[in-house]
Formats: structure tokens, C-alpha cells, sequence
């Protein structure tokens, strides 16, 4: 059986990309000290050094809304979406 995927919070990303920006440890001990994979401790820093600089610039946003899917791509992915769902219940029936 798969194992679920772990999602983990802000605060605990933050915490940890800031350790690696201290360089005590190693980026490998601190993977095991937090019991993550150390490509996620290098992923946390990097997106931390990049992105610092964008928490005290006052005005901006946290999140672009790009990310917003317009209405009509929504609308057609339905449309989409129940075509499928009629062409499958007429090959059950056929089926069965």
C-alpha cells in the first residue's frame, strides 16, 4: 500500500529553511534531525533566499492570482466532464 503524502506547514518549512541559512549542520543532519528528505531542506532554502526579500517589501501580495483558472476553461472542462460521464454509462449499459 502507497504511503500518503506529508504536507508540512509554513512555519515548520520556515524553521527549517533557516537552519540551513545558519550552515551549523549539514544540510544531510538536518534532514534527519527533522526527519525530511535533504532535497526538501535544499528546496525550502533556496525558495527562502530567493523569496526573502519579497516579505518586507509592504504592498505586495503573497500568492499571484494567475493562478485562478478563468470561468469559460472551467465551464468547458464540465462540459468535457459529462460527455465522458454519459459515453461511460451507455458502454455499461452495453456491457452489462
Amino acid at each position: 500500500m502507497s504511503k500518503k503524502r506529508q504536507r508540512y506547514s509554513a512555519q515548520f518549512k520556515f524553521r527549517v529553511a533557516l537552519e540551513a541559512m545558519k550552515e551549523h549542520q549539514t544540510i544531510s543532519a538536518l534532514a534527519s534531525q527533522y526527519e525530511v528528505h535533504p532535497t526538501l531542506v535544499r528546496n525550502w532554502k533556496k525558495q527562502l533566499v530567493t523569496e526573502g526579500a519579497a516579505i518586507f517589501q509592504p504592498g505586495q501580495k503573497k500568492k499571484p492570482d494567475s493562478a485562478k483558472i478563468p470561468d469559460t476553461e472551467l465551464y468547458e472542462q464540465i462540459g468535457r466532464l459529462k460527455m465522458e460521464l454519459e459515453w461511460l454509462k451507455k458502454k455499461s449499459e452495453q456491457i452489462g
